[in-house]
């Protein structure tokens, strides 16, 4: 069996599809709309619309998979400003993903024919360039060619931050990591992601980012943005949404020990054990008593859905 056959379209409740992993057991995208989370959770948190004004525009798409989070960023993008030239670069480990997307015509109902040429060719070439847009595909753990952004001087003025969950992908939600991601980000830059575990949270305040949440879609659960914080301090930021009070707490619980993984190199089973173990040692308060607190769940879950 080849790599593309362990992919099967499987629709969601907005009429686009997606994919399951069979190594993480786990959806590409909600099972509430692939498309409307790529467009809701990530381009219009690091608010592309407005962005696209700029004559240049970079973007790092972090866990490229289908390419969905890029192409909505494309459309949306020269929706505004055809004439905005646009740069990209994606981070994917198994290129057979997004080869298996173009296989499956995943992207007809999108109804952009020119995105759909442009991602068939970052999938098969990994690179397009034509007179609007620069893009490449970097193949492999993203722990590596996030290295190979930064030493390019790669600004990305937004950040799209879509790995696995932290329970089964926690390498790249680690302090190190994150703050890889930091130094990519452009200083007025925005980085979002659909994770409002508070372990990620945690990892982004210690690249030194603001956080604020971004509305639910489709289910309870927020999402993250994140900017530099000195920029957030100037800047009249009226419009983002601000953590809640029991957003804030929670952090404050054994639930916001953040993964670690200080060489940029451990397995799965070694990060999670870490982060287990700093949390067994923690004098923080049990996530338990704060949820008790805020009469929430206890199914193992926190107030917004994810995995203790």
């Amino acid at each position: 069996m080849s790599d593309l056959e362990n992919f099967t379209p499987k629709l969601t409740a907005d009429g686009s599809f997606t994919f399951v992993s069979q190594e993480f057991g786990e959806s590409f995208h909600s099972h509430h709309g692939a498309m409307q989370e790529s467009f809701c959770k990530f381009v219009e948190p690091t608010q592309l619309a407005t962005a696209a004004q700029k004559p240049v525009l970079r973007l790092l798409d972090v866990c490229y998979g289908l390419g969905y989070n890029t192409a909505a960023a494309l459309q949306t993008i020269w929706a505004v400003n055809p004439s905005c030239c646009v740069e990209v670069i994606g981070l994917e480990v198994n290129p057979a993903v997004p080869q298996a997307a173009i296989t499956h015509h995943l992207f007809d109902n999108w109804n952009c024919n020119y995105i759909d040429e442009i991602l068939k060719e970052l999938a098969c070439e990994h690179q397009v360039q034509t007179p609007y847009l620069k893009a490449k595909l970097l193949i492999g753990d993203a722990r590596n060619t996030i290295g190979l952004v930064y030493q390019s001087g790669f600004w990305a003025d937004a950040i799209f931050l879509d790995p696995f969950s932290p329970p089964q992908c926690p390498q790249l939600w680690t302090v190190e990591f994150i703050k890889q991601l930091s130094l990519c980000l452009h200083p007025d830059g925005l980085l979002a992601t659909y994770s409002c575990s508070a372990a990620v949270r945690t990892a982004l305040l210690s690249a030194g980012l603001a956080i604020y949440s971004t509305p639910p879609v489709g289910r309870r659960s927020p999402g993250t943005m994140a900017t530099h914080s000195r920029i957030a301090e100037s800047k009249n930021h009226s419009a983002l949404t601000t953590l809640s009070q029991a957003e804030k707490e929670h952090l404050l619980t054994r639930a916001a020990i953040p993964y670690r993984d200080p060489q940029l190199s451990d397995p799965t089973e070694v990060i999670v054990m870490r982060r287990q173990q700093e949390q067994q040692a923690s004098c923080l308060e049990p996530t338990s008593r704060w949820r008790k607190r805020w009469l929430l769940g206890t199914q193992g879950r926190d107030f917004m859905g994810n995995s203790l």
